[in-house]
This record gives structure tokens, C-alpha cells and sequence, in this order.
């Protein structure tokens, strides 16, 4: 059996390939996406105390490390038994939509833009971020800019622009002053300016595109708040292909919901619902479970995205666009959360005393998506497990069968040229999966690893 490799896949956070197995025929027998980095963070905060975890998983990820940051808080608040004071609650947003900003902005623009406005055939070489600089230099300069303020807020907010440590438990550790809130809030109101500009060229980002390639019909799970898009707060709502609503959890109560399992072709775990359905998470997922985004501009797009996708899409590459709306989003709630004088507060965390709860369970929404950190400990808060479901591995199975449909539609006479290969690469591209988070590891992998570059 002839075999072809893609390693590395590009643009994406970390280390993944994809092989394709052909048959006699030339024909694509299967496909599959392979993740070969591994980590272990799991293992290694075994011992130590549950107050550090907030402190040592950011360093899981530099490119997510507000979502571990905020969900290892949240599950530490579980098990000191407290509940944050209302502006930590506002902070911890403010912190986690920092992140939000920089992370779409960073894989819209700079990711996966240059398919889109270059071309999925244009040369490797001009292919990538600097390719679109030159091609167009203002939007390059402005998605620098938004990113910028995403890092900003990070740092404001979270103590560091990267590994963020003023999350802890009960709430956070120090108050936003009002000179540094005046600061962000005119580069909050520049991000603002440039994603409501920017949504004209992000709606006819898809035209003339055939959005049905590398798609997978899969159920559906993201965080909504009664019904309003949410970062934070609120259960994570699960979704059936059909859009039937399967049920909901917001703590320890998803082990009732879902399961994770291994394949031997990837370091990478996958999860699906108990029962068998399978199901995928981030942006789209997101705006197919939730009934308005909760900002004018946002909202406004959303309904030109349902008018064109309908209210449940399952097109892989519509989530180029939904990462969009919810940067336009989350750009609009920055201004709203810094506009709120309740922000510089000083009440930003309940004391906490020993230990409550030997178990805790913190989920928030990621970027990439919904984000599960589980918890216990003894009863001197020494953690004695440790489970983490990151997005990545959630959307593994639909990463999986995407390349394998990608595929089956572009290697012709037993062969793949670079702009099909890059065809295939945009399915996996599309879900801006990060491999770091996600490689934790349960199951074996036998298969022979012999990476190939292509160029």
C-alpha cells in the first residue's frame, strides 16, 4: 500500500501530520491526522498543590494560556467552596476575552487569511503571513494592531501577557486601575473599529468557495448564558446533527455526558457524547448552540451568517467566518466590561480557608473551544488526579474524518500536488487546533513515524 505524508502541517500551533494510505488503484484508501508531539502535564501536577495549578497549566500553551489559567481557578474556587465577588467575575471575563482577541485575531488575519485572499494554490513561499503583508499591507498593520490589544488586556488584567497569574482562588489577586482602564479603553475602541471594518472583507471570505469539502455531520457542544454567547458563564449545552437539543452540565456532571477514548494512529485523545455520537466544539459550535451573540454589531452578523449557513451548519470551513463574529463580539464586550465603573472595584476576591470540596470541576470556553480542567485532591489540597479535556481533542474526531473527505477529492492518479495538499491543510486550519494543549496522552500509538517534509 503506497503511502503519502504531510508533515509538517503548517499554520497551526504545534506538531501534527497527516498520512494518506492509497490502494493497487491509486485511490485513497484512508486518511488520517496524526499527532506525534506529547506532553504530560496530567502526570506532573500530581503532588502538588491545587493553588498552583491556575499557576503551572497556563504554561501548558503561550497561546492559550488565559483559558487554562481561568479554568483551573474556577474548579480551585469548587474545591475552597467560595464564589467570586461580583467585579473578579468581571475581570476574570475581561481576562479571558483579552485572550479571545489576540487568539483570533493572530488565526484569522495571519493563519488562515492568506488561503483565502492569496489563494489555496498561490506558491508555499507567499503562502503565510508575510505573503499577505505585502499583498495587503493596511490589513496586515490592523490585525497587528487588534492582536496588540488582546495582549494588552491580557497583561492589564492577568499580570503577564503570556502565563497570566492573577487568577486565583476565590477571585483575583489585584484590581484594574482607573489610569490603566483609560488606557484600554482607547484600544478597545480601535479593536472595535477595525473588526467592524474588517467584516467586510470577512463576509465574502467563503464566496465562491464549496464549503461542503472536508465537512463531517457531528452533534454540537459550547457554553451558552440563557441562551447568550459566553465566554465564562453558563452551562455547556450539547446539541444532537439535527440540532435537538441532548441535555446540559456545568461541573462534575459531564462525566455523565461524555467520554474520552484513543486511536492508534495519535498521541491525541479523542472525546465523544456517551451513546456514541460524536460532536465538535469552538466558534462553530458555539454559534450554532447560542441564540444571539448579546452586542449590536455581532448580532447583526450573525444573522448574514444564519441567512447564508442557516441556524445548525456543519461546514468545516464555516469556521474561518464564526471565529470572525465572535473576535466582533468580544471586541464590543471589552468596551462594554471597561465602560462599567464596576470594574476598577476593589472587592475582587472571597478569603479562602482549607479545603471544602475534594473535588473540582472548572469549564469555561476557549478559543479553540469548550475547556474541562478536573481535579482532586486529599484533604490538604494536594491534587491526587488530574483530567484535562481540551478543545483540540474534542474536534479530533472531526479534524480526522475531514482530512480523509479532503482527500478522497483532491489526490488524483495516486498523487498530491502542494496547492492539494494545502486544501487538505485548511480543513485542520479551520478548527486552529493546538496541539500542546490537547496532547495529554491515554493509549498507545504504534504506528511508524517517519516525518517528510514536503516543500
Amino acid at each position: 500500500m503506497k503511502e503519502i505524508t504531510i508533515s509538517p502541517v503548517t499554520r497551526i500551533e504545534g506538531h501534527a501530520g497527516v498520512r494518506i494510505y492509497l490502494n493497487d488503484r491509486g485511490e485513497v484508501d484512508s486518511a488520517h491526522f496524526q499527532v506525534v508531539e506529547l506532553r504530560g502535564f496530567e502526570k506532573f501536577l500530581i503532588g502538588a498543590s491545587i493553588e498552583e495549578a491556575p499557576r503551572i497549566t497556563p504554561r501548558i500553551c503561550g497561546i492559550c494560556p488565559s483559558a487554562h489559567h481561568l479554568a483551573a481557578a474556577k474548579a480551585t474556587d469548587q474545591i475552597y467552596g467560595v464564589e467570586p465577588p461580583a467585579t473578579g467575575k468581571k475581570l476574570r471575563e475581561l481576562l479571558s476575552i483579552g485572550q479571545f482577541i489576540h487568539s483570533h485575531a493572530l488565526h484569522f488575519f495571519m493563519l488562515a487569511a492568506p488561503d483565502f485572499i492569496l489563494g489555496h494554490d498561490a506558491p508555499a513561499e507567499s503562502r503565510n503571513v508575510i505573503g499577505l503583508a505585502r499583498h495587503s499591507p493596511d490589513l496586515a498593520k490592523k490585525a497587528i494592531a487588534a492582536r496588540k490589544f488582546g495582549q494588552r488586556l491580557t497583561e492589564a488584567v492577568g499580570g503577564k501577557p503570556i502565563h497570566p497569574s492573577n487568577a486565583l482562588p476565590g477571585g483575583m489577586s489585584t484590581p484594574l486601575t482607573e489610569g490603566k482602564r483609560n488606557e484600554l479603553m482607547t484600544m478597545a475602541n480601535e479593536a472595535l473599529g477595525i473588526a467592524r471594518e474588517g467584516w467586510d472583507l470577512a463576509r465574502g471570505l467563503l464566496d465562491g468557495v464549496d464549503t461542503e469539502f472536508g465537512a463531517v455531520t457531528t452533534g454540537f457542544l459550547g457554553m451558552a448564558n440563557n441562551g447568550v454567547y459566553s465566554t465564562c458563564d453558563g452551562p455547556a449545552m450539547m446539541l444532537g446533527p439535527d440540532g435537538n437539543q441532548l441535555g446540559s452540565f456545568s461541573g462534575q456532571d459531564y462525566t455523565n455526558f461524555i467520554e474520552e477514548y484513543s486511536e492508534d494512529w495519535s498521541y491525541l485523545k479523542f472525546a465523544r457524547f456517551k451513546g456514541g455520537n460524536y460532536y465538535r466544539v469552538g466558534p462553530l459550535a458555539r454559534l450554532n448552540i447560542v441564540q444571539k451573540m448579546g452586542t449590536e454589531h455581532a448580532d447583526a452578523a450573525l444573522a448574514e451568517y444564519r441567512e447564508r449557513f442557516g441556524t445548525l451548519t456543519q461546514a468545516t470551513l464555516a469556521y474561518n467566518l464564526a471565529r470572525y463574529i465572535e473576535f466582533l463580539a468580544l471586541c464590543e464586550r471589552a468596551v462594554q466590561l471597561l465602560s462599567d465603573p464596576g470594574i476598577t472595584g476593589s472587592e475582587i476576591r472571597t478569603p479562602v480557608g482549607a479545603v471544602v470540596n475534594r473535588r473540582g470541576v472548572g469549564i469555561i470556553e476557549a478559543p479553540r473551544g469548550t475547556l474541562i480542567h478536573d481535579y482532586t485532591v486529599d484533604e490538604n489540597g494536594i491534587i491526587e488526579r488530574c483530567n484535562l479535556i481540551v478543545a483540540t481533542c474534542q474536534n479530533n474526531y472531526g479534524m480526522d474524518r475531514g482530512v480523509e473527505d479532503m482527500a478522497r477529492r483532491v489526490v488524483e492518479n495516486g498523487a498530491l500536488t502542494e496547492g492539494a495538499a494545502n486544501r487538505i491543510e485548511m480543513i485542520i486550519r479551520a478548527y486552529d487546533p493546538c496541539i500542546s494543549c490537547a496532547t495529554h496522552a491515554i493509549g498507545r500509538m504504534p504506528l511508524k513515524i517517519e516525518c517528510v517534509r514536503r516543500t
